[in-house]
């Protein structure tokens, strides 16, 4: 008897000393097309700065920072967000760009802008004792296939007749050098995973996602019948990395979360329409991870208006997307993501 109660203290003592050894912390991530950089909309940049803070993130990830007339964006949104009490670290970029609130140890062009065809940026960091790897992407805006297949040129956006044709819709769509792109990422990203880092990317991809063109979808959303499988999240796929929206919200149907195009209250309707007659709405803006041990995604979120655009006209959207509103400016044509991860070592 007292052996069987020594034994059973010990386990006891053990399963206390384990679970109050573990620690768990959590870090957010937030994609963010600024839509040039906050240029288009009057008071956009400081909107910008407002929503950044607003999201508390660890990390941000830009889409279509331009450096406009001899600037450096990444000086002026760091002394932005600390004008406002936040502690962001970043570094020069053209295109995409990225923010850390841990102090940065190494940053590289993973994929330069050439021809402004998209650009990849990385950046390593430090979160107590784990390292972190974090990309930042805007792939290339030309031969976006998805137009095509909604009756709009994906060059020019001039109307077209509807791509129906699986095997044309890749095509169009290989003709962009988004592949390449992420093709890079992949190689490079391994490196990462090799050291022991957690690597997440974010991301405006400029193509829909294989897991919203489906068989419940084909029909919706003038999809024509077309199941795609999506070069790039295809390829992410196939590589083990995770999508957080779709993770959490794997139903394309009644959690579409489309992040473009987004309605932008302050800017006129025709500046916001590409495809006046389609229905293009669609998610294009993503933050993928790769599975670590420890690591969970706990949340995520759209951010911003809950409007769109749809056939030309401003709409308010009925989905079951959860859906952060903005307080204030909405800088962009774009909606942002928000993800939530906890770490427990």
């Amino acid at each position: 008897m007292k052996k069987h109660l020594f034994t059973a203290l010990v386990l006891l003592l053990a399963v206390f000393c384990f679970s109050s050894c573990q620690k768990t912390e959590t870090f957010k991530v937030l994609q963010f097309n600024i839509w040039q950089e906050g240029a288009v909309v009057k008071g956009g940049f400081d909107a910008v700065a407002d929503e950044i803070v607003r999201s508390d993130a660890d990390f941000v990830t830009l889409s279509e920072v331009r450096n406009y007339h001899n600037t450096r964006f990444c000086d002026r949104i760091v002394e932005a967000l600390k004008e406002r009490g936040q502690t962001y670290y970043s570094f020069y970029t053209e295109d995409s760009g990225l923010l850390s609130r841990y102090p940065i140890s190494d940053s590289s062009t993973v994929y330069p802008l050439n021809d402004d065809r998209g650009s990849i940026y990385r950046l390593v960091t430090k979160k107590g004792d784990q390292e972190f790897a974090v990309y930042t992407a805007h792939l290339d805006y030309r031969n976006c296939a998805y137009y095509d297949a909604r009756g709009y040129d994906g060059n020019d956006w001039e109307k077209i007749e509807p791509v129906t044709s699986l095997d044309s819709i890749l095509l169009l769509n290989r003709a962009s050098v988004r592949d390449d792109a992420m093709a890079r990422f992949i190689s490079v990203a391994e490196k990462d995973k090799a050291a022991g880092r957690i690597v997440i990317l974010g991301g405006d991809f400029n193509e829909p996602s294989h897991l919203d063109w489906t068989e419940a979808t084909k029909d919706m959303r003038d999809h024509y019948g077309l199941i795609v499988p999506w070069d790039v999240s295809v390829m992410l796929e196939k590589a083990g990395y995770k999508d957080s929206y779709r993770e959490k919200y794997p139903d394309p149907v009644t959690h579409p979360g489309f992040t473009c195009p987004g309605d932008c209250p302050d800017i006129a309707l025709e500046k916001l329409v590409w495809s006046p007659e389609a229905d293009d709405r669609d998610r294009i803006d993503f933050i993928m991870y790769a599975p670590f041990e420890g690591l969970n995604l706990t949340d995520v979120t759209i951010v911003g208006p809950k409007g769109d655009i749809l056939r030309g006209e401003r709409v308010t959207e009925n989905t079951a997307d959860p859906i952060i509103e903005p307080q204030g400016i909405w800088p962009t044509d774009h909606k942002a993501v928000l993800a939530t991860f906890q770490l427990t070592r």
